[in-house]
C-alpha cells in the first residue's frame, strides 16, 4: 500500500509524517510512505492546506491530522 503525506515541512505535516510511520511499526503494516514536498504535485489532488494524506492515489484528508483510529480504518480498508 502507497501512502504519501502532502506537505512542505511544516510541524503539522512532519507530526502526520510521523504517526503514519509510527502506526507502520507497531502494526506491521508494510506501507510504502511518502514525503511529497512539491506543489505542483500536491496542487494535482486539489488540497489548499497541508497536511494531506493519499491512500493509494485517494485523498483521505487533508488540513487536519486525523486520530489513529481512523488512520488504521483507512488503511485496513484498502487491504480489503
Amino acid at each position: 500500500m502507497k501512502v504519501k503525506i502532502l506537505g512542505v515541512g511544516c510541524a503539522r505535516c512532519n507530526d502526520l509524517e510521523q504517526k503514519v510511520r509510527h502506526l507502520n511499526d507497531a502494526y506491521q503494516l508494510r506501507l510504502e510512505i511518502e514525503k511529497v514536498t512539491d506543489l505542483k504535485e500536491m496542487m494535482q489532488y486539489g488540497i489548499l492546506t497541508t497536511p494531506g494524506l493519499v491512500v493509494d492515489g485517494i485523498l483521505r484528508s487533508y488540513g487536519v491530522i486525523p486520530n489513529d483510529e481512523q488512520l488504521l480504518q483507512w488503511f485496513k480498508e484498502q487491504h480489503s
